[in-house]
């Protein structure tokens, strides 16, 4: 028997911080007819992109990330601001993580980071003929450094465990599906 949509009790908003909602949700097993409890981070969507330069060069990131304590290899991202699209969202995020802006960007598709628990979505894009056009414009909790590594590295990176946020490696999944190196647009 197929899985059935389970039937929504009530839902209540436990706590509210900067960028996520705590909800608790209480639904129904079509299954067992037994009433659980699940707790969701709501969120606003992210974004993701992958810059890449007239040289085939994609423009990275290196950035603390305090859940892991570590800094991270990841590309430009963020979360979608209200009354942003996701294009408007990546392109000011490409700008101020890096200062880069692309000549045209390329919606690669999105996933659900976290099904079980979160409620939003990450849409990645390709920014494409990337350029710097000024400095970084970063927020306060922001401590980011810049670097360019070729198209053909990235493979290696990520197997070398390099880069291992897995919203990234899912943009870069998309990435060689739809741009392999070499493609034209």
């Amino acid at each position: 028997m197929a899985p059935k949509v389970w039937k929504l009790i009530t839902s209540r908003v436990d706590k509210h911080y900067r960028v996520f909602n705590l909800r608790t949700d209480r639904a129904l097993s079509p299954r067992t007819n037994q009433e659980h409890d699940f707790f969701i981070l709501e969120s606003s969507p992210w974004v993701n992109v992958i810059p890449l330069t007239d040289r085939n060069e994609v423009v990275l990131i290196k950035q603390y990330r305090h859940g892991i304590r570590d800094v991270t290899f990841e590309i430009p991202g963020g979360i979608v601001d209200n009354g942003e699209t996701p294009l408007v969202a990546a392109k000011r995020e490409l700008r101020e993580e890096t200062g880069y802006q692309a000549k045209e960007m390329i919606f690669l598709g999105k996933v659900d980071p976290n099904p079980a628990i979160q409620n939003n979505q990450c849409h990645t894009f390709l920014a494409r003929d990337v350029f710097c056009a000024g400095d970084q414009n970063l927020d306060e909790k922001e401590d980011i450094e810049v670097v360019q590594r070729p198209v053909e590295e990235i493979p290696r990176l990520i197997s070398g465990g390099a880069i291992t946020h897995a919203l990234v490696l899912a943009a870069f999944y998309r990435f060689y599906l739809e741009y392999l190196p070499g493609k034209s647009g």
